[in-house]
C-alpha cells in the first residue's frame, strides 16, 4: 500500500475506467458508459483529484503493478441529513484477478486511515443498490445504511444506499 502521486495519474485512469466497466458493464448502456469513464475518470480527471489535499489516494500493488485503489474525500457531505465531520469514500476497486484476496480490507483499512488524517469522524459512502456484493463487503467493514440517494444515468434514476461508519468506533482491522 502506498499513497498515490501525481505520476500516477496515466495508470491510475486506465485501471479507474477497466475497473468500473468490469463492475457495471452489464447494467450500464455502451454510449453510457462511454460518458462516464472520460467523465469520472480520465486522466486529467485522475491528476486533478491526486492533486487535491482534500483527497488522498491509496494504491494496493502487486508485482509492480496496481492491484486496486481507495479514494477519500473531505470536500463532500452525503446527500442526506447531518453527518459528524464527514469523509466519503469515493471509491474502492480491487482489480478482478484479485478478488478475494484481502486487498479490498486492506484497502479499507487504509481508507479508515485516511479518512482519520483528513479530519474525520464519520466515513460515508453511497453504494448503487443493484450492486449487493458491495453493500455486503462494506456491512461486513461496519458500515450501516444511514439513507438513500439517487442520481440519473442517461433515461434511468439509479439508487443508492447511502452507509456511514463512525471513525471513533471503527476498528483497525475490518473484518475478512
Amino acid at each position: 500500500m502506498r499513497p498515490g502521486c501525481a505520476s500516477d495519474a496515466p495508470t491510475l485512469a486506465d485501471f479507474a475506467a477497466r475497473a468500473f466497466r468490469d463492475a457495471y458493464a452489464h447494467l450500464i448502456e455502451p454510449a453510457e458508459m462511454q460518458r462516464l469513464l472520460l467523465l469520472q475518470f480520465g486522466e486529467r480527471q485522475q491528476a486533478a483529484e491526486l492533486a487535491d489535499p482534500r483527497a488522498a489516494y491509496v494504491l494496493a500493488e502487486i508485482e509492480g503493478r496496481l492491484a486496486g485503489y481507495v479514494l477519500v474525500r473531505a470536500d463532500r457531505a452525503p446527500p442526506i441529513g447531518e453527518v459528524a465531520v464527514p469523509v466519503e469514500l469515493g471509491r474502492l476497486y480491487v482489480d478482478r484477478r484479485w478478488h478475494g484476496r484481502g486487498i479490498a480490507p486492506a484497502l479499507m483499512r487504509a481508507a479508515i486511515g485516511a479518512a482519520r488524517r483528513l479530519g474525520g469522524r464519520t466515513l460515508w459512502l453511497s453504494v448503487w443498490q443493484r450492486n449487493p456484493r458491495a453493500a455486503a463487503f462494506y456491512r461486513k467493514c461496519g458500515f450501516v445504511t444511514v439513507g438513500t440517494a439517487s442520481w440519473d444515468l442517461a433515461e434511468d434514476v439509479v439508487p443508492d444506499d447511502i452507509m456511514a461508519l463512525d471513525l471513533a468506533s471503527a476498528g483497525a482491522e475490518p473484518a475478512g
